[in-house]
């Protein structure tokens, strides 16, 4: 890359932050607390029931033998905490506890109340990974959830969690804002809730004062996170529902903030009311942005969790659900799901998150995943993470080459697409959505990719146009593992256990592809891609992928 293109990345990325932003980073870094070592408060009086949250699957093998993102380490000296072997969000997962309040915590109760000990023991205040804000705020709600589901924190760990506590308060994420800075907020309502007197008052009024803005914010009028990631969407939803279970565990010690409180339910309400709308029938979340399985809570284990809260949704019948707020349709008919993106990547201030999917989809048929984006399987930097954040990893159409966004720098986004002319109305019994994106007007032709979705009764029709120059076009549709595909001329066969569907196209040019599907971070399945050559015309450049089940 040329120092002119570099320039322009930087240009097109920077331009959208805040100001906040610019000044929280250069705060961050020059300010830099000492630990604050004073005695930690008083614990305070629980009053309220603390109800069992989300379970996620255990991560702990052994009392010293740890699995994340489907790799395992042994932590088997101090300097482990610190593994360079391992990658940092492997490291950060290290210092979450998330074990704590997993699947079966309970018999591994023992175990935990050393790991506290050994952290403690190995991580002395402000050094190393653990100290900084965004695991150091899960780890303190965990080890607080932890104590209220009957773990004992013992006096070291309390005043640990104090210490911890006012080093957060120091290192709030303002330069970060989105999921980060909620998670400091919420650390700071729980440990304020967890303490009592002066101090603990202190940060829990500092940690409302940050949710008051950013709920409304982050929480979109559709119940969408603003990141448009499904995945986060369910952390997201799970911090409410911590919230609210906070809430009624200590009553009075939000008196103050109960107008901000009463608004709570609804904001969960619809919250779980997207995540619904955005699962396959496999009870999962679809693929948009950066999204995967087994880092959120399952789907079910959150409902369920909401539902021990007092929180119900009846089953939803309605043939189109248009989430226009966060810019995402879900439509069915019989055994047939669409999901589609007609989505901003994020707000353009926070678009880390984002991958180059617009107007990507995913479809299942009787009730299994069929066409699929391609999924997250590492963070960071490097080729691997820019392919799963291009648009060439995603069902939908690449123009001559380039990502409809310019995702880049692991979670930079340059320019971007924005879409328009969204539209959902019916048409001969059929579900018909639309919508265009303007993601590749910076190229010299300044091509637009249209789309259009025809759900009918037994068949899916997807017709992609390409108006204004260009090369080459390519429309990609990703098949989810179990499902092999046959190629015949124009067509060909998808079968998967007992079913067998027919595919075809009009393009001159179909080709199966070999790829990879990645359902879990370290995981990658390979799968196939129909791949479809759109060739330039003088107007418009078309092709259409049926896919047919009557």
């Amino acid at each position: 890359m040329n120092s002119l293109d570099k320039a322009s990345l930087y240009f097109h990325t920077l331009r959208h932050l805040k100001v906040r932003q610019f000044a929280g980073r250069l705060f961050f870094i020059l300010r830099i607390p000492r630990p604050n070592l004073r005695p930690a408060p008083a614990a305070r009086v629980v009053t309220g029931s603390w109800r069992s949250p989300a379970k996620r699957f255990g991560s702990m093998l052994s009392a010293n033998r740890f699995r994340f993102l489907n790799q395992e380490m042994e932590l088997s000296c101090k300097e482990d905490w610190q593994s360079e072997r391992m990658s940092k969000l492997w490291t950060y997962n290290l210092h979450y506890f998330d074990d704590l309040n997993a699947d079966s915590a309970h018999d591994r109760i023992a175990w935990h109340s050393e790991l506290i000990r050994r952290w403690i023991r190995d991580n002395p205040p402000a050094h190393g990974v653990g100290w900084e804000p965004y695991p150091l705020s899960l780890r303190i709600i965990n080890w607080i959830k932890w104590a209220f589901a009957g773990g004992s924190l013992e006096p070291a760990a309390r005043q640990s969690l104090a210490i911890q506590t006012r080093h957060l308060r120091k290192r709030l994420e303002y330069h970060l804002l989105g999921n980060h800075l909620f998670a400091n907020a919420k650390a700071l309502v729980f440990a304020g809730c967890f303490f009592e007197g002066e101090e603990a008052e202190n940060w829990l009024r500092c940690g409302m004062r940050i949710l008051e803005r950013q709920i409304p914010e982050q929480v979109l009028a559709d119940g969408g996170h603003f990141e448009r990631s499904t995945m986060y969407h369910a952390l997201a939803f799970e911090d409410m529902l911590d919230l609210a279970n906070l809430a009624k565990v200590f009553p009075l010690s939000f008196r103050p903030w109960a107008a901000q409180v009463s608004g709570w339910p609804e904001v969960i309400q619809n919250m779980g009311s997207w995540l619904k709308a955005m699962c396959h029938p496999d009870q999962e979340i679809g693929f948009f942005n950066d999204a995967a399985l087994g880092i959120a809570p399952p789907t079910c284990e959150l409902l369920a969790y909401a539902s021990r809260l007092g929180f119900d949704w009846p089953e939803d019948r309605r043939a189109v659900v248009h989430l226009e707020p966060s810019g995402y349709v879900r439509a069915c008919i019989g055994d047939a799901m669409l999901l589609i993106d007609v989505a901003p990547v994020g707000p353009d201030y926070l678009p880390g998150h984002a991958h180059a999917d617009t107007l990507s989809f995913e479809f299942s048929l009787f009730g299994q995943r069929i066409l699929v984006n391609s999924g997250t399987s590492r963070y960071g930097l490097g080729s691997e993470r820019e392919a799963e954040r291009g648009t060439g990893a995603h069902s939908t159409v690449q123009i001559d080459g380039r990502n409809s966004s310019e995702v880049w720098g692991g979670f930079r986004v340059a320019r971007r697409a924005y879409p328009s002319g969204v539209r959902v109305h019916s048409e001969n019994e059929a579900i018909v959505i639309e919508a265009s994106h303007t993601g590749y007007h910076w190229l010299p032709g300044r091509p637009v990719h249209r789309r259009r979705w025809v759900l009918g009764k037994g068949k899916l029709e997807v017709h992609d146009t390409v108006s204004g120059g260009f090369s080459e076009a390519i429309s990609r549709m990703y098949f989810h593992p179990v499902v092999g595909l046959t190629l015949e001329g124009s067509g060909g066969q998808a079968i998967w256990r007992d079913k067998v569907v027919r595919w075809w196209t009009d393009s001159q040019s179909a080709s199966l592809e070999s790829s990879a599907w990645h359902p879990e971070f370290g995981v990658s399945l390979p799968n196939r891609c129909i791949q479809l050559l759109i060739q330039p015309a003088k107007v418009a450049a078309s092709c259409c992928f049926i896919l047919d089940w009557t």
